[in-house]
């Protein structure tokens, strides 16, 4: 049984008529007759017969055609799916981005995707740029959103170091962002626009836990050295929100890379630097070995 005896069926079922149906189908009336007898001799069952003059489905064909019509549907639905499938519409974009990522980059890249291709499953976990870098090379992930390029410190703003990105992987930038001050509303220096980094040296400070981003831990503090002191770290912490949260207590001051989370400014703001520090790149990183049509539809996106 061919996909194309059940087509002729189904329409002959539709027409009752077989002069008819031969016309829609684009087949003579002969061949369409062998067609169906042919059929009925595969099944072992008669699926058309005579009833005074007139051309019925019988009880078998009857249940036969409900069946055929499912089952060409599906048969129709699965050439689709494959279709878009290879056209990147359908499918799973695994993507690992960093935490300083979600406030900005992450929210505008998705939000244009979804948009796009609302019927992609996306798969999402926040990493650090290094298990990242692993994860595409493995094949673990199709994309990830990270920093690979931490500013040199003591440098130039247009000079970059490049201290992880795997030669055998591609990116691009999507954002260059600063570093800023975030301090308790309340604090002596929250009324200033901008501030030099010297004037928190004798401030506790709230910082990154080292092993939760061991690139982003050493630049802030290499930017602290530079200027001439080393930050006084009361607490740390891996997350942004709770670096946040434990300035707005009180406990200290802290360095984030912008953009910075929302927040009330009724207990903590965020203040630009005066000094000539290098921005922060954010870029998109893939392998050029992933095939994935999803990843070339947000890759084309970005």
């Amino acid at each position: 049984m061919e996909l194309r005896q059940l087509r002729s069926f189904v329409v002959v079922a539709e027409e009752l008529n077989v002069g008819r149906a031969a016309v829609r189908l684009h087949l003579t009336q002969p061949s369409l007759s062998r067609q169906i007898a042919a059929l009925e001799r595969d099944l072992g069952v008669e699926l058309f017969a005579r009833v005074r003059k007139r051309f019925v489905l019988t009880a078998a064909g009857a249940t036969f055609l409900a069946e055929a019509q499912d089952l060409l549907r599906r048969s129709d639905e699965a050439v689709r799916a494959a279709q878009r499938t290879q056209r990147g519409e359908l499918g799973t974009l695994r993507l690992w981005f960093v935490q300083s990522a979600t406030f900005e980059a992450l929210p505008r890249l998705l939000g244009a995707f979804r948009a796009a291709y609302p019927e992609v499953v996306l798969e999402l976990e926040s990493v650090t740029t290094l298990r990242q870098t692993e994860a595409l090379r493995d094949g673990r992930i199709d994309v990830g959103l990270m920093r690979p390029n931490a500013p040199a410190v003591g440098a130039p703003s247009t000079r970059i170091a490049v201290v992880r990105l795997a030669p055998d992987l591609e990116s691009r930038v999507v954002s260059s962002d600063p570093v800023v001050v975030v301090l308790p509303a309340g604090h002596r220096l929250a009324r200033r626009k901008r501030l030099r980094l010297t004037e928190l040296a004798e401030e506790p400070f709230v910082f990154y836990s080292r092993p939760s981003g061991p690139v982003v831990h050493d630049t802030l503090l290499g930017f602290c050295r530079a200027v001439g002191f080393t930050p006084r770290i009361e607490q740390v912490a891996a997350d942004v929100q709770t670096i946040v949260s434990l300035v707005a207590a009180g406990l200290g001051v802290s360095l984030l890379i912008g953009p910075t989370p929302p927040s009330n400014p009724d207990a903590v703001v965020y203040r630009e630097l005066s000094d000539d520090l290098p921005p922060w790149q954010l870029s998109v990183a893939w392998s050029p070995d992933n095939r994935s049509p999803v990843l070339a539809r947000f890759l084309e996106l970005i």
